[in-house]
């Protein structure tokens, strides 16, 4: 057994086995040639298999400990791919601090396909189990909500799904495997929008789905297969390149995020800070929503944008851009509040940061 680092450190070395190379192959090709009837190389159709996506999927699995992957054209498929367990009827509890594109989606399933989600919260076990009812199937949880960053209690979680015989499905975007594998603590199911920190360079929008069950795999690999949201060639390729240096960047960005915090939390501008201890991303309260924009406008080594993970330092306005979707009384009960900000800390020197906020923050008329 080697280290977590050193898994991701050699992902696809010594894979290829013809020419030795040492960074996997981008493998282009949609079709592979057949000898002859009922003969073939384990490759008919890149859709259903590709060599340099199936490394991929092959790698992180093992990272996961999971019994299979799915590598998807951007994380929310891999969120819909786990959807596509489900059927009319079915009822999902669900984290309500949340993603603003996964509460999206999951109404969108409501109104059309009449798959019911309820929203909780996640740290009121008491209320989660009161809420499960006969036609309950899973539950759904980020493992730091988002925008709020609260840490999610995995393991309590799993006990209350086994008890009741439903799936523990868990994004683990926020955290990724290298500071927490989610099916070592219950989860069925743990989903990445993989364009964030594992891909790591803002420039590879991808997903995976990992699932603890051979069966459970199975209907999502067949499931995967038919939607036909699968990860192309090169995209792979981009994501395994960005996984080697995963353990790299993220101690960084780990150690600017806990000085981050401290610098933010003594400033006379700031109303509040959210951060759970552990991971990259920071939230943080201003004292007044009007100084929102002039921060904003002013800042210039942090940009302006709806992202998170990458080694660029990003901040988000949640109301207008990560949670726009939700309607005004449901922000206001989640906290998504007008003068909310969400930091994805980057790898630049983290006195740079600083000093940028500085300067942005005395211009604030």
């Amino acid at each position: 057994m080697y280290h977590l680092e050193t898994y991701f450190t050699q992902m696809g070395n010594r894979k290829d086995r013809v020419t030795g190379a040492i960074s996997y192959p981008i493998h282009l090709s949609t079709a592979y040639r057949h000898e002859g009837l009922g003969e073939s190389t384990g490759f008919d159709y890149t859709r259903t298999k590709n060599p340099t996506r199936s490394i991929l999927e092959e790698s992180f699995q093992q990272i996961e400990g999971g019994a299979g992957c799915c590598a998807t054209s951007s994380g929310m498929a891999a969120i819909q791919l786990a959807l596509s367990l489900f059927t009319s009827g079915d009822e999902l509890l669900v984290t309500e601090d949340l993603y603003g594109g996964t509460y999206r989606l999951f109404e969108d399933y409501q109104s059309r396909y009449h798959i019911l989600c309820h929203y909780v919260d996640p740290l009121d076990l008491a209320a989660i189990s009161q809420a499960i009812t006969q036609k309950t199937k899973a539950i759904f949880v980020e493992t730091i909500t988002n925008p709020l960053l609260t840490k999610v209690d995995i393991r309590a979680l799993s006990k209350i799904a086994k008890q009741h015989k439903l799936l523990l499905i868990v994004d683990n975007t926020f955290l990724t495997p290298y500071l927490y594998q989610p099916i070592r603590d219950g989860a069925d199911i743990v989903i990445h929008s993989a364009t964030k920190y594992l891909a790591g360079h803002n420039d590879c929008l991808s997903g995976l789905i990992v699932a603890k069950d051979e069966h459970i795999y199975q209907v999502l690999a067949d499931n995967h297969n038919s939607s036909g949201a699968t990860l192309s060639p090169l995209d792979s390729y981009l994501l395994m390149r960005g996984l080697k240096t995963l353990p790299l960047r993220l101690d960084r960005q780990v150690a600017n995020a806990k000085r981050l915090r401290e610098w933010l939390e003594h400033h006379p501008f700031i109303h509040r800070v959210y951060y759970p201890e552990v991971g990259a991303m920071i939230s943080f309260e201003v004292s007044n929503p009007t100084q929102v924009d002039q921060l904003l406008r002013h800042l210039n080594l942090i940009s302006f944008a709806e992202s998170l993970g990458g080694v660029e330092s990003f901040i988000t306005y949640p109301k207008t851009q990560t949670h726009a979707d939700l309607p005004e009384h449901i922000q206001v009960s989640r906290g998504v509040t007008a003068r909310l900000l969400r930091f994805s800390v980057g790898t630049e020197d983290v006195g740079d940061l600083i000093d940028d906020l500085t300067q942005a923050f005395n211009k604030i008329n």
